[in-house]
């Protein structure tokens, strides 16, 4: 350009303009600010367009599947705990099941599951121990018993009804049958005992088992009945008895 602002020949081809060069900076602050300005929204139009395209390419699918993994795991968490409670109270149903000499290898059925008739004998004997009568401290070899019944109680269990039920059966089939006491019961068995009719008494004596050798190979599960034929000895034992169940069950495996 010359002075005058005519067009003078450009060999580059380039359309003529007309350059203004401010004598201040300060000049230019809002040509900078408006540059900056559209600079921004640039970078902006260019966050959203990426934003945009993740949602709507894969980005919400993986949170999706995340979520659905989630719940998945807490209804299968779910479903475990209410599974393993309801095992839990059928359990505690009153039952019949068996039981073997060696501690702790025990099984029990809820009746309502058992097999007719819901006893089944084992083909061993009684545990080695000795109980004591209460009332005469007279010893009672387990291993010596022949066919009898054998009634242990938990602490507090309320089980009058139930004892006196299991005394009738035990008499009624002329089976010799023994209330027995731990140290941890007695106090609750001799209370058990003052309470049954004093025909009763007669058929159920109350019998000491101070080494707890009876509950440590019967776990005791509400009133449990350890049930032994003559010899050669089998032993069953039912558990969570009350009088309102079946004596049939017993009886027979009273009777072998």
């Amino acid at each position: 350009m010359n002075p005058g602002g005519e067009p003078e020949r450009d060999d580059t081809g380039l359309p003529p303009v007309d350059i203004e060069i401010p004598d201040d900076a300060r000049e230019l602050d809002r040509d900078v600010q408006a540059y900056h300005r559209e600079q921004r929204a640039e970078r902006r139009r260019l966050r959203h367009h990426r934003l945009h395209g993740r949602l709507t390419r894969d980005g919400i699918v993986l949170p999706l599947l995340a979520c659905f993994l989630v719940l998945a795991l807490i209804t299968g968490t779910l479903l475990t705990v209410f599974t393993a409670t309801s095992d839990q109270n059928l359990a505690r149903l009153p039952g019949y099941g068996t039981g073997t000499s060696q501690p702790n290898t025990v099984s029990s059925t809820p009746a309502a599951l058992a097999p007719s008739p819901g006893v089944v004998p084992t083909q061993r004997p009684l545990p080695y121990g000795t109980l004591r009568l209460a009332s005469s401290n007279a010893p009672i070899a387990l291993r010596g018993l022949g066919q009898s019944m054998l009634v242990l109680v938990p602490r507090v269990c309320r089980c009058g009804p139930t004892v006196s039920w299991l005394a009738r059966v035990a008499a009624s089939q002329h089976v010799r049958a023994y209330l027995v006491g731990t140290p941890q019961t007695k106090s609750e068995v001799l209370h058990l005992y003052s309470g049954l009719h004093p025909a009763l008494r007669t058929a159920l004596p109350v019998a000491l088992d101070n080494q707890q050798v009876l509950p440590a190979n019967y776990p005791v599960s509400g009133v449990t009945a350890v049930l032994v034929t003559a010899p050669p000895q089998t032993v069953s034992f039912a558990q969570n008895l009350s009088a309102n169940d079946s004596q049939a069950p017993l009886v027979q495996a009273l009777n072998g």
